[in-house]
């Protein structure tokens, strides 16, 4: 199945220039991956690229806001519109099917949806190019679960990831490769920084990253809070 990239129109520092991406699979059972954030000209560019045929499903790969908040607006298009948001069995999508890939980590209910045929990875937050991921310990988000995500679909091997913000991906193991490793860099920096005498989690920020921009700040200590879990959970701090 050839995916069709539609973005969401909803560009910013954290979803990228062009804003969230959703896929649309054009067929019998037409689908599209995630849901935007409801801009008309999102729902209108869905609308036209499926050339008068019904939206018959969209398959969610986790419930934060920039990539569900449009199902309403969808809905009210296409009323008799499935919302795919777990379960095991495969999924009809366009003219073939998606297995689901339960990918906790970046969030609790993360799912990845993978075309076993074609080798394509609809990753959602598992991954992107240019950047790390974010994971949100405030809002249910655990590294331990998220690096074995990243595991899991290193096994399946897939030939691209297509992911929720960014280009595609076409080296999927170097790209996994490398986060497995800044992962376990990191961890080191925050145990040395913890060992240098840092005691709270701004503190450890400030040695681990020296450069970082105010507007990141949220971000990396989110980033800090999920290696320190990590770390405790493990009994290593």
């Amino acid at each position: 199945m050839q995916p069709l990239l539609i973005p969401a129109g909803n560009p910013s520092d954290w979803t990228g220039p062009t804003g969230n991406n959703t896929w649309l699979l054009r067929g019998r059972e037409a689908a599209l991956v995630d849901a935007g954030t409801g801009l008309a000209s999102h729902v209108d560019a869905v609308a036209r690229a499926l050339e008068g045929a019904p939206l018959s499903r969209v398959l969610i790969t986790h419930w934060h806001p920039d990539h569900v908040s449009g199902l309403p607006a969808l809905k009210a298009r296409w009323r008799d519109l499935a919302v795919i948001e777990s379960g095991t069995a495969p999924v009809p999508a366009g003219d073939g099917e998606l297995e689901i890939v339960p990918t906790p980590g970046h969030a609790p209910d993360h799912l990845c949806f993978f075309d076993r045929e074609s080798g394509d990875l609809y990753c959602g937050d598992l991954a992107r190019r240019g950047g790390t991921i974010v994971i949100p310990v405030s809002k249910g988000g655990d590294l331990r679960a998220y690096l074995a995500s990243l595991q899991r679909v290193r096994d399946l091997a897939p030939r691209r990831l297509l992911p929720g913000h960014g280009p595609i991906v076409d080296d999927p193991i170097a790209l996994i490769d490398e986060y497995l490793a800044h992962r376990a860099q990191r961890e080191q920096q925050i145990l040395q920084a913890i060992l240098n005498g840092a005691r709270t989690v701004p503190d450890i920020v400030r040695q681990v990253y020296p450069a970082l921009p105010a507007s990141l700040s949220d971000a990396a200590s989110e980033s800090v809070r999920a290696h320190l879990v990590k770390l405790r959970d493990e009994g290593r701090a």
